[in-house]
Parts: C-alpha cells; structure tokens; sequence
C-alpha cells in the first residue's frame, strides 16, 4: 500500500507548499485537476482528509498538518538524492529559479551569468525580478538574492554584504542649493523620501557618522517612492536629496548623475544575503549557483564596496 501510495505525495507536497492545487500544478508541470486527482487518491489510500476545500482556499487538515511534517523534508531530500544520480555529482544539470531584487539583480548579478554558464553549461538559470519578499519554498524558488526576507523554518540566509545608506543628489540640484554641511542643514532641503512597502510607513533619516553620533534630521519632502531605484533617478533628474542603499546609488555615483552629501554620514541597513532551502543534501545546481555567487561577490570586491562610506 506505501508504494502505491508514493506517486501522489509529490502533489499533495506541492499543494501544501503553496496552500494551492494552481500552485502545484505550476510547479509540477501538471493541470489542477491532475493535481487533485492524486490528492484524492492519496487521501482514499490513507483514509483520512488531507485538505479542507472550498472555492477561495485550500488549507491543511489536522491529519494533513501532520503528515506533512513528517514527510516534507525527508522526501525533498529523496528527491534531491535522485536528481544528484540522474545528473551526476560533477555536473549539475536543469533549470534553477531565481528571485532577485531588480535593480541590484540587474546592475550586479545579470554580469555574472556568462561566467556561470561557462562553467556549467547544462544549468539554465530562470531568474524573476521581484521588487517583493518572496515566499522561496511555496512558490518554488531554489534561491532568492536580496534583503529582509523572512528566515522561516528550513531556510538559510548566507551574507554575502553590509549595506550602507548614503545621501545623495544630483550636481544640479546642489547648484541650486549650497551642499548642506551638518544634518541640521537638511530642514532647508527638498527630501526624496522612502515608503517602506513592508510596513507602509516613511522610512525616517537616521544617521551615524564615523564616532558613533547618531541623529534623526529632518528634511522638506518634495516625494515619496516606495522603489530605492526610482528614488535614485529622481534624485538624478534634480527633484531632491535622497537616502540609497548604496547598491542602487553606486552607478549613479560613478557616472556623475548623483554625488554624496555629507559624505561623513550614512545610515544601515540589512545586509545582501543569498537564500536557500535548508536541506541536508543540497541540491547540485543550488551548491553550484550558491558557490559561484559567493565567490564572485568576493572577487569583485562588491562586499567592500556595498559597506563603503
């Protein structure tokens, strides 16, 4: 009866992962109604009631809460264990999801596929962009890049760099208005300010200088973007000064778009980190992509230059 019963606990994974018989069913490469189907059969092999159903949701059972507990990690593990045999330790091999924060997936990371795929040709990376907290294990990430996710149960956040917040605006806009040369000058300034898309509130001007000073200056705001990227060209286009994390101010800063303000302050931030499921046999093409990342991070001196003040 076990054996007969295995070829359905793919879906009934899938489906719990993602609370979602579509979910499943995109995952799995399968219709819904495919997905389903093996869900039902499962639950009349076991002869319990996995999910409770109905036209807006689908949610686990006690008994359904149970067994997946008990069989997520270790048949995610089987399933990692046959894909290593199938590929072959030394050469990983299939297509490896990726969310990524957009500005900083596309100004530092979309450089480094060429040399990824140089080196592993039969891996095809299949990267989102995503200016969101991405749920990596129900929506079927193998890696996610960026800052502040979560760390939920069976998920690993490696640090790949300190980020550091500057201030910054565009050589037009200090035309206009002499360069504050304190914190208490930044009343006198139009702000580009922040909203945070987490919690909805405005991100306030927190800053530290190299002594340990801290203060909270206050500045006119002129706009309020939810998008460190549109923040950056707004400041560009003169509209103000604004607070970057310092991933999205750099190629502005090196082109001579923007330039720093007090250039002695800065705010933090999380750090960049690399996320993965915690398992303890990692995928092969998720240990390659992982390595490779850390190792170019490093290389490049991006670490460095993300921390910089």
């Amino acid at each position: 009866m076990q054996s007969e019963l295995a070829p359905y606990l793919d879906a009934f994974v899938a489906a719990a992962d993602g609370n979602s018989f579509s979910a499943a069913a995109r995952r799995l490469g399968l219709t819904p109604a495919a997905v389903s189907k093996s869900v039902a059969r499962l639950e009349a092999g076991l002869g319990v009631r996995l999910f409770q159903r109905n036209t807006r949701s689908l949610s686990l059972t006690g008994e359904g809460e149970r067994l997946y507990r008990q069989v997520r990690t270790a048949w995610g593990e089987i399933g990692d264990a046959l894909t290593e045999v199938r590929q072959g330790a030394g050469r990983p091999a299939g297509t490896l999801k990726v969310s990524l924060a957009p500005a900083v997936g596309r100004h530092y990371f979309v450089p480094l596929l060429h040399g990824f795929t140089q080196r592993y040709p039969d891996i095809v990376p299949d990267l989102r962009f995503e200016n969101r907290q991405v749920d990596l294990v129900g929506e079927g990430y193998d890696v996610a890049i960026g800052g502040g996710i979560a760390l939920t149960e069976g998920l690993v956040a490696r640090e790949l760099a300190r980020v550091r917040v500057v201030l910054a605006a565009s050589p037009d806009y200090l035309a206009r208005h002499p360069a504050p040369a304190t914190p208490d000058d930044l009343a006198r300034h139009h702000g580009v300010l922040r909203r945070s898309i987490g919690s909805g509130r405005l991100v306030p001007w927190v800053l530290r200088d190299g002594d340990g000073c801290e203060v909270v200056a206050s500045v006119r705001p002129v706009a309020v973007l939810d998008d460190p990227e549109a923040m950056a060209s707004a400041a560009a286009c003169g509209l103000g000064i604004a607070m970057l994390p310092l991933p999205h101010a750099l190629p502005l800063l090196d082109s001579g778009q923007l330039v720093r303000v007090l250039p002695g302050w800065y705010a933090e931030t999380g750090p960049l980190s690399i996320y993965y499921a915690s398992r303890r046999l990692m995928p092969a093409t998720v240990r390659a992509f992982v390595d490779y990342v850390v190792d170019e991070v490093r290389e490049r001196g991006l670490g460095v230059r993300f921390a910089e003040v």
